[in-house]
């Protein structure tokens, strides 16, 4: 054989053991399956949290003066949650809740820590209100950072733009992050949850991760959404399909691709 001939084998070897090499280094693991898992967990119930607050502060009249608006909404949280303090100034209110005796609990969520919400605009069509939360706690998670949420009355849809740090308080796991999102209405109603889209990022002990939102049905007392789907990219640059789709009353099946592997896995209402 001819060295030209040698040559180009052993460089042919060469390239087969790089393809080789990048493609297991590309299949998806069930221990990075199952880490991708919790970290969208982890996203979802801040995501929750931030939301059900968020949606206590959208009982006003829309047209009128922002400081009436900030008082109604006073009037509004004194009404379901006896247990917070309020101080009103102007058109912005800070809510301490627990620092009253009397009910905390909204949507089956136990609030504590600080919310300051402030009303900056209250037109037909183009309404706005900021929001500050320090330690905000639902038992689950705790949440510090700012939204400025924005309505579009046609559309039945509000805009929320956010940076973040969050942490569960089971095992102390915290991320920090932000994320530009629509949010919508179940079909089921407010009370129920809402459907998101959009994207989040965040970064964790890993590295950080980017997430596109589809169609992403969240109710309140749900750990995971209930369908739509994520696209999740981890810290080692790997691209992941995420979908939702309820098994049963308890039950929701998180169904992790990438590329030929596929993982199922149950999660309840435990978490």
């Amino acid at each position: 054989m001819s060295p030209r001939n040698r040559l180009a084998i052993a460089l042919l070897l060469t390239l087969g053991l790089l393809v080789s090499c990048k493609k297991k280094d590309e299949e998806l693991t069930l221990a990075e399956a199952t880490e991708a898992l919790e970290e969208a967990k982890l996203a979802t119930q801040a995501e929750v949290m931030v939301g059900d607050s968020i949606e206590i502060t959208t009982n006003f009249t829309i047209g009128q003066a922002v400081e009436q608006a900030a008082q109604e909404l006073r009037d509004f949280i004194v009404s379901q949650l006896p247990c917070a303090q309020i101080t009103l100034d102007g058109n912005t209110l800070t809510v301490e809740y627990g620092a009253l005796p009397g009910t905390c609990t909204y949507h089956g969520h136990t609030f504590s820590g600080t919310h300051a919400i402030t009303v900056r605009r209250n037109n037909t069509g183009d309404v706005q209100v900021d929001h500050v939360w320090t330690d905000l706690s639902n038992g689950i998670v705790s949440v510090t950072g700012t939204a400025n949420v924005t309505w579009s009355l046609a559309q039945g849809s509000r805009h929320v733009v956010h940076s973040l740090e969050w942490t569960r308080l089971l095992d102390g796991k915290s991320r920090q992050g932000d994320g530009d999102r629509t949010q919508t209405v179940l079909p089921e109603g407010l009370a129920v949850g809402i459907q998101i889209d959009g994207s989040r990022a965040w970064t964790s002990e890993s590295g950080d991760w980017d997430l596109a939102i589809e169609g992403v049905q969240v109710r309140w007392i749900d750990p995971v959404p209930q369908a739509g789907s994520y696209t999740l990219v981890t810290p080692r640059d790997k691209s992941l399909g995420m979908s939702f789709a309820r098994k049963d009353a308890d039950t929701i099946t998180v169904t992790i691709t990438n590329g030929s592997k596929s993982f199922d896995i149950d999660v309840t209402s435990a978490g």
